[in-house]
């Protein structure tokens, strides 16, 4: 899905890492919420109260999940969303690929 349709997009921006990740809620008219967030290059470490599914749609990520000792790749755009651990370290090498 390339855009979201007839949702309220809360203003509040939630800003983490000093500002390197934010993101903002977005409400559907059957009151469900999804997050829309930008992520800038560099090293974070995060942690939800709640299983969560990513998506990513542009850019690369290397992410560390829980019991593992070696990084994966993740590529931006190629339409896939991936259940979240609870807490991971991530990575962001960039923008969008070119």
């Amino acid at each position: 899905m390339s855009e979201f349709n007839q949702v309220t997009v809360v203003k509040r921006a939630n800003v983490y890492f000093d500002g390197g990740v934010t993101s903002r809620t977005l409400v559907f008219p059957d009151g469900s919420k999804k997050t829309l967030g930008i992520m800038q290059p560099g090293e974070y470490e995060f942690g939800t109260d709640a299983a969560e599914v990513m998506e990513i749609l542009a850019g690369d990520l290397e992410v560390l999940l829980p019991g593992e000792t070696a990084c994966r790749e993740v590529r931006g755009g190629d339409g896939s969303a991936r259940p979240t651990p609870r807490r991971a370290p991530c990575g962001s090498t960039g923008g969008p690929r070119r």
